[in-house]
């Protein structure tokens, strides 16, 4: 996997060899720390890299660090400025992933989060499939429950509550599945181990509200609108019960890394016709036209890497 020359750390642009934390530090220690999953993605006929909705991420990324009482110097314009210095640093002609973080730079032990300094670090890695069976995917539901919002808060995202979704991710893999759903304490659907989940239903699209203990996505945001202004869908947020995705006519999952994920079988059971449906399909093809900045309709989400 290729990783950036540089990186952005404790104030300014280094080589990615001497970004480096202690093994003190209390971010390291006790998952004190927020992220953002970004993209940018390489146009081959105008021979540029464009940031997709890079605003929308600092948004969320400054939201979370309010959420662990955190406080950096940025706001979200001068976090886009910070990025695309270190894309040109390192003058990528192909998709990438960013990985923005605001954590607890202090070293010593003591769980807290106030009286603490916070940094910003961001660094860049070329990137392929996250979920390699993108197009036919097999879930399972999970035994694991989502982490829920009074334990940790799961509309941000934590360092730390991602161990909830690595326990989810590998019991699955190991099961020999390619993802999970995973049901919230109520009993309803929640997301994947790190993506939002959608259903078509009687023609209608339905995914779980925000108040079900889900990641606010950026993709799944996206998505929503596309389906209602690119495909006229009647787009319904609401709880979700376990069994009704067993007689979903489609299925796929959303999120910065993966994407648009087509689901065509869970456990054992196929998903409508048992492949990749006709609203998936379209929604995946309209996604991937805009974040390769190939419909000037959208062209307001993507940030040109000049």
């Amino acid at each position: 996997m290729d990783l950036s020359k540089h990186a952005f750390f404790e104030g300014k642009i280094v080589p990615l060899s001497d970004a480096k934390i202690n093994i003190a530090t209390h971010g390291f220690l006790y998952g004190t720390a927020v992220f953002s999953g970004m993209r940018a993605y390489w146009n081959e006929e105008k021979k540029r890299l464009f940031v997709f909705r890079p605003f929308d991420h600092y948004h969320r990324l400054l939201n979370s660090a309010r959420m662990m009482s955190m406080e950096v110097p940025y706001d979200e314009e001068s976090l886009i400025q910070l990025t695309l210095d270190v894309l040109k640093a390192d003058d990528w002609k192909q998709d990438v992933y960013l990985r923005p973080t605001i954590y607890k730079s202090d070293m010593g032990i003591g769980v807290r989060l106030h009286d603490l300094k916070d940094e910003f670090s961001l660094f860049v890695m070329a990137f392929e499939k996250y979920v390699k069976n993108d197009s036919n995917a097999h879930l399972t539901f999970s035994s694991w429950r989502r982490i829920d919002d009074n334990a940790i808060p799961a509309r941000g995202k934590v360092a730390g509550a991602y161990a909830n979704s690595a326990l989810i991710k590998t019991d699955a893999n190991r099961a020999g599945f390619d993802e999970a759903i995973v049901l919230d304490q109520n009993g309803h659907v929640s997301e994947g181990s790190a993506m939002n989940i959608f259903m078509v239903r009687d023609g209608v699209l339905i995914t779980p509200p925000i108040t079900d203990n889900i990641l606010e996505g950026i993709t799944r945001r996206s998505i929503i609108e596309l389906a209602r202004s690119e495909l006229g869908l009647e787009v319904v947020e609401r709880s979700i019960d376990r069994t009704e995705v067993f007689i979903a006519e489609e299925m796929f999952m959303t999120g910065t890394a993966a994407q648009v994920v087509a689901v065509t079988k869970i456990d054992h059971r196929p998903v409508g016709t048992g492949s990749m449906g006709p609203i998936t399909a379209k929604l995946r093809e309209v996604f991937d036209n805009i974040v390769h900045a190939k419909n000037p309709k959208y062209k307001q989400w993507n940030l040109e890497v000049g």
